[in-house]
């Protein structure tokens, strides 16, 4: 058993949806999954098998995800700025951060943070200058965010209706970082709690400050996680923890959370509060002298395999592999290690 509090007092409504959905959870084979995309739909385990008539980096967009163009009704030229995209030079040309800043609030994730934050994915999506994605927070102790990670003050003047809509909004935001054809890293500098934890878990991959706070919280409100976390978290630490952390509230720090493998690397902090970041970018510079193309159907390969058998997943990474076998950066691959130099790969 983790440290932490007793099992408090909770919406016995919110426990028994929750638990109904931690079970689909299971039935869909939970157990060790990164935490990418999921399956919405469909026979054969949800496989998008359209997708290898073109590289997922050629502007396709999983056919799983419901439309969302509405995501953008929230966004006016007026708004304050509270998501950015940062292109980094120079040596580190090919990566990308996207920069949560809402400072009042916290990075909590209200209409205009999560408007602004779809646009900046669409943005990357099918920019085939960036390799890999940084997610970032420029409010020092946060992540994203405090309030169950949404913004409760906003969700308290909504209807019951609208509160659905926005989830279900949410929800699908969460799904198109997931299916990113590029990598994503999360740099977990601070709390990331609800809705935060959610957006961290939809990355590829979590680095988090030793100091960091990480936890599914929203049984502490009478909620449950709406925005993929019941179903991302048991696929990344097991059922059986994952119902433990959701049904207490308990939140982690970046040890714990490492030791569960919630997140890959736990660090510690430093004096500039972006400890995590530093890592994250490390990694992100590893990742960067990769061929984009091979690393899109990597990451759509290792998307699939729990959602589908072994001859399955053995089926989609030969399809996977046939699809890379024409490209130019095979050739250089090849070439690169015959003449003992190393690879110049443009994505072709």
């Amino acid at each position: 058993m983790l440290p932490g509090r007793k099992l408090p007092l909770f919406s016995r409504r919110a426990l028994l949806a929750l638990t109904t959905s931690l079970a689909g959870a299971r039935a869909k084979g939970a157990g060790g999954q990164s935490g990418r995309a999921l399956s919405g739909g469909g026979g054969g385990g949800g496989f998008p098998w359209e997708a290898f008539g073109r590289c997922p980096r050629e502007g396709k967009r999983s056919p799983l995800l419901p439309g969302n163009a509405n995501l953008r009704k929230y966004s006016t030229a007026t708004e304050e700025k509270q998501i950015a995209i940062n292109r980094l030079q120079g040596a580190n040309e090919g990566i990308a951060e996207i920069v949560m800043n809402r400072l009042k609030a916290r990075n909590s994730l209200g209409k205009v943070f999560v408007s602004q934050l779809f646009e900046a994915v669409e943005g990357l999506r099918n920019d085939n200058a960036v390799r890999v994605v940084v997610f970032k927070s420029e409010v020092k102790g946060v992540f994203c965010a405090v309030n169950v990670g949404a913004d409760l003050k906003e969700r308290a003047q909504m209807s019951n209706a609208e509160v659905g809509h926005f989830v279900h909004k949410l929800r699908t935001l969460m799904n198109e970082i997931a299916v990113l054809p590029m990598p994503t890293v999360a740099a977990v500098d601070g709390y990331a709690l609800g809705g935060g934890l959610e957006l961290a878990m939809a990355c590829d991959i979590r680095v988090a400050a030793s100091s960091a706070k990480m936890g599914l919280i929203e049984t502490t409100r009478g909620l449950l996680p709406g925005a993929g976390g019941s179903q991302r978290l048991p696929r990344i630490v097991g059922v059986g923890l994952a119902k433990e952390l959701i049904f207490t509230g308990r939140q982690l720090d970046g040890e714990q959370a490492q030791v569960i493998g919630l997140v890959s690397h736990a660090v510690p902090q430093n004096a500039s509060g972006d400890a995590a970041y530093q890592k994250a970018l490390a990694l992100a510079k590893e990742v960067l002298p990769q061929t984009p193309k091979a690393l899109s159907f990597i990451s759509l390969s290792l998307n699939e395999f729990l959602q589908v058998d072994i001859a399955t997943g053995m089926a989609i990474e030969e399809m996977c592999y046939a699809r890379v076998i024409p490209t130019k950066d095979r050739l250089e691959g090849m070439a690169a290690f015959m003449e003992k130099r190393l690879p110049q790969f443009k994505g072709e």
